[in-house]
């Protein structure tokens, strides 16, 4: 964070936490562990018996958004953390966080959490497979998963790329942070200017290569949906300038334009989602040939999308701004957890939906077990691994 010194120079400090933004990215967390213990209750997900078509508008509603609001709120703070240690320290540091938890993940969480799939495939007398054999089998022949672990792996890639620009050449992020903090008392003009950034950014994407495409390079578990590459490295880039000046006083100022207008956001973003669901029907109804729906819905599909992924990563931070004096105490306590339960919670997802396949219960109610089941133990983990002095400065 910039402020004046009494020469009258911009100095640096270490800015005080803002609660605001953290609460913000927990609630991400949890709309992530919704979002995998209802996905496989949902028509669409072929995973149990139980269904409920309101859990596909809530993975509808999530997988719209949420990732890409993520990315734009971890670049809030890479300009600040940048100046403060360095671009070497700062990428090392990043590394700690982000690119060794990616490795246990892939190497080690991640197949004990997809076992139970291949169980659920393989009955017992059909195959000899163990789990080290399965461990095996997926790290030589594959298919080797990330699961949700893709998101280190990306936003360590993006974080290694501001550090280079920031090392090489620092003055795009200042005029970045400049054009951005200049919007401040525009909110009209900012939120206009990012619902065009994003169509710009995914639009050409998605009908170059379709929203179901994973770009995997040689079956190595670095897989990125390639549709939204630019959608997710361009809402980094842009935390990255929200954040480039002065965070409590620029664009999201807990009492600025934006802020003030949080359910202006929000109204266009429900609307923006009322148009998704209107082209989902459609596609569903009226589209003669489901797997190959004319260009036009193929557009305005694109469209509403990217205009509700712009309209919600306005939304949800300035909620938590506006309400930043309520009582959050709840996921506060989870705060210091946040990061560690989005590691382990999907072996506990996958453990808990296997448990339950077999039982004759509403999808609702093996929902609710599952998160529940799942949020609770791995809370719990992660707060007993969290006493441990070198795993608490890495999750």
């Amino acid at each position: 964070m910039l402020r004046k010194s009494d020469t009258g120079e911009d100095v640096t400090t270490a800015p005080a936490r803002i609660a605001a933004f953290d609460r913000a990215r927990t609630f991400i967390t949890l709309l992530v562990l919704v979002h995998h213990s209802v996905v496989n209750y949902t028509y669409f997900g072929n995973g149990d018996h139980a269904h409920w078509l309101g859990f596909d508008l809530v993975v509808l509603f999530n997988d719209s958004f949420f990732m890409a609001c993520m990315f734009f709120l971890s670049g809030l703070f890479a300009r600040d953390s940048l100046v403060r240690h360095g671009p070497a320290s700062y990428l090392g540091q990043r590394a700690w966080r982000l690119g060794v938890p990616f490795l246990l993940s892939i190497f080690v969480l991640m197949p004990i959490a997809y076992y139970p799939t291949f169980l659920r495939y393989h009955l017992p007398g059909t195959t000899d497979f163990n789990f080290f054999h399965f461990w095996w089998h997926t790290l030589t022949v594959g298919p080797w998963p990330s699961g949700p672990a893709w998101f280190l792996w990306v936003l360590l890639a993006l974080d290694a790329i501001v550090a280079l620009v920031w090392s090489v050449a620092p003055g795009p992020i200042a005029a970045l942070g400049r054009l951005i903090f200049s919007l401040r008392n525009r909110p009209v003009t900012a939120f206009a200017a990012f619902l065009v950034f994003s169509v710009v950014i995914y639009l050409p994407m998605r009908m170059a290569f379709g929203d179901s495409s994973w770009l995997e390079p040689g079956g190595y578990p670095l897989p990125i949906q390639t549709s939204r590459i630019l959608l997710y490295g361009g809402y980094f880039f842009v935390g990255v300038g929200v954040g480039a000046l002065n965070l409590r006083d620029g664009l999201l100022a807990q009492n600025g334009e934006v802020v003030k207008r949080w359910l202006v956001w929000s109204a266009f973003a429900l609307l923006f989602y009322g148009a998704i669901l209107l082209l989902v029907y459609a596609h569903h109804n009226w589209v003669a040939n489901f797997n190959s729906p004319p260009l036009d819905w193929e557009v305005g599909y694109g469209l509403a999308f990217a205009l509700f992924s712009a309209a919600m990563a306005f939304a949800e931070p300035t909620i938590f701004l506006r309400f930043a004096n309520a009582d959050w105490r709840w996921m506060d306590r989870l705060r210091p957890s946040a990061y560690g339960v989005f590691l382990v919670h999907y072996i506990f997802i996958i453990w808990l939906q296997y448990a339950l396949y077999d039982y004759a219960l509403p999808a609702a109610v093996k929902a609710a077990i599952v998160f529940a089941a799942t949020l609770s133990l791995s809370w719990a983990l992660v707060a007993a691994l969290r006493r441990i002095p070198f795993v608490a400065r890495m999750i």
